[in-house]
């Protein structure tokens, strides 16, 4: 066949398979699985939750077009000592969480794992402060546990 670059015969079998091998690192998911990209980045190692220690809390501020400080933390986790920033969710969240905290932290929720929303390079959010989630505390349904 003219024109056709693929080799071609009765024992064309392992030129054909080592071919489809090579391109296969075209192939940006194949080349990030193979290389474990995603697990050198990612600080929760592929976990769904883990918990950390809050460092320091802060503002940040939101993208265009909305305009307000987003209250976060930052906590280094303690299964590998990574530093990551986590949002406070809820109204007078913040409140709720005192430096050297023990939190929970989860996937904030966005496209492919990263940033959500108006919030810009914030992958995480806060569940639970010492134990108890933050929304029976801001809520009021239960108190904070003194470490």
């Amino acid at each position: 066949m003219p024109g056709s670059k693929s080799p071609r015969g009765e024992f064309a079998g392992r030129q054909i398979k080592n071919k489809r091998k090579k391109f296969r690192w075209k192939d940006i998911y194949y080349k990030r699985k193979i290389l474990g990209l995603d697990k050198k980045t990612d600080p929760l190692a592929a976990a769904p939750q883990a918990s950390g220690i809050v460092v320091e809390k802060y503002g940040v501020e939101s993208k265009q077009p909305n305009s307000a400080l987003r209250k976060c933390v930052r906590v280094q986790l303690i299964k590998n000592g990574k530093q990551i920033g986590a949002f406070v969710p809820l109204d007078g969240g913040l409140t709720h969480i005192a430096e050297h905290d023990r939190v929970i932290v989860e996937g904030i929720g966005g496209a492919k794992g990263g940033a959500k929303g108006d919030l810009p390079g914030i992958k995480w959010r806060v569940s639970k402060v010492n134990g108890v989630s933050l929304e029976s505390l801001v809520y009021g349904k239960k108190e904070k546990p003194v470490r």
